[in-house]
């Protein structure tokens, strides 16, 4: 009883705080996290755990983040233990959202491996949390009329409307200097436009020499059997050096992946062309079919645009469908070894073993 008390007592306890979209909506609510103001483009994400990977996935770079799960906190954040130089439990060395939305915030946690409530790493970490707003309402508002730029206002605080496309995400985001992971046979090579640091954690637990570079990185010359393009936040044709590099790359047989923005990218390289989703794909929990097969994967996405199918040259195919809305979610040549998929292959979210398909094109 005592702890309900307690529970309550910080709730009275809090201030209050507004979300405020660009077509005028306000949704009233209290302040959890950092007490300051944000600005950034809202989404909602339908994903029922991960917020510690998915607040710090650098795809969510500019974004407030509205969590459909009513429920947020009740696990706690872990710790920031470090293995390769990277955090362990994490997708990136920082948050990266906005500002975090939920229905109901839970100060009290019970995890084996959490350190400390969700509110004091936001607090650390200078990101805005309100909670005890109608997340349906907004999500339904969102997916009536897209995605919308939106500002959270703590105390009157007033801040001007942030459009996070005004800037090149990936640049932000991206190492700024080539990093090495292992000393195995094959070489790979990772141009890093926003990956996620659980997909280099499983490419370094394989047999493999991880080169990974910023994402304008000149990589023609280096020495590598196989070329990763993963990432990350914002609008691809903001990467003008990694489209033309990949374009010069499609002329060798080397193999090539591309992940999240780097399908995006190997499209655009192809000649294609990409538009953004009405409210994208921002989830734990989207269904994805293998083209010219019965396979279906429940897959992890956060990606706001994708490739317009019909825009790509003929020899490039359809290689993943989203079952959702029909748009494109990979692509493959019909006879180089080369494909993407726009959502994560990795361990975090649910892993969907594509890996090996990489791996038997190396061997």
């Amino acid at each position: 009883m005592r702890k309900r008390l307690l529970k309550h007592k910080s709730i009275l306890q809090m201030t209050d705080i507004k979300l405020i979209l660009e077509d005028g909506a306000e949704f009233f609510g209290k302040s959890f996290g950092y007490k300051g103001s944000a600005s950034g483009e809202v989404v909602f994400n339908t994903a029922m755990s991960g917020y510690p990977e998915t607040l710090t996935d650098p795809s969510c770079k500019g974004q407030i983040l509205v969590m459909t799960y009513p429920l947020v906190g009740n696990y706690g954040v872990p710790s920031e233990e470090k293995e390769n130089n990277m955090p362990k439990f994490f997708d990136a060395d920082d948050i990266h959202i906005a500002a975090l939305v939920t229905t109901d915030y839970s100060y009290e946690y019970s995890h084996w491996g959490a350190e400390r409530r969700l509110d004091e790493w936001l607090v650390e970490r200078q990101i805005p949390g309100i909670c005890g707003v109608d997340t349906r309402a907004i999500t339904k508002r969102i997916r009536d009329n897209g995605t919308m730029l939106g500002k959270v206002i703590f105390q009157e605080q007033d801040i001007a409307f942030y459009n996070p496309y005004s800037e090149n995400l990936v640049e932000k985001v991206s190492c700024k200097e080539k990093i090495v992971y292992g000393n195995g046979k094959k070489r790979l090579l990772l141009v890093d436009c926003g990956v996620k640091y659980s997909i280099i954690r499983d490419l370094a637990g394989m047999d493999v020499t991880l080169i990974r570079v910023p994402w304008d990185y000149d990589f023609l010359g280096e020495d590598y059997d196989g070329l990763i393009v993963a990432g990350g936040p914002g609008d691809p044709k903001a990467c003008e050096p990694t489209i033309r590099h990949l374009a010069k790359a499609f002329e060798g047989n080397k193999p090539i992946l591309g992940i999240g923005t780097g399908d995006q990218l190997m499209g655009l390289a192809a000649g294609g062309d990409t538009y953004k989703l009405k409210y994208g794909h921002h989830s734990h929990n989207q269904p994805v079919q293998k083209v010219g097969t019965d396979t279906t994967l429940i897959t992890a996405q956060n990606h706001n645009f994708a490739i317009k199918m019909d825009s790509l040259p003929e020899d490039w195919q359809p290689y993943y469908i989203n079952l959702n809305d029909g748009s494109n979610e990979g692509i493959r040549h019909s006879s180089k070894p080369f494909f993407s998929m726009l959502f994560y292959p990795d361990t975090s979210g649910g892993n969907t073993g594509l890996f090996g398909e990489f791996f038997d094109a190396l061997s």
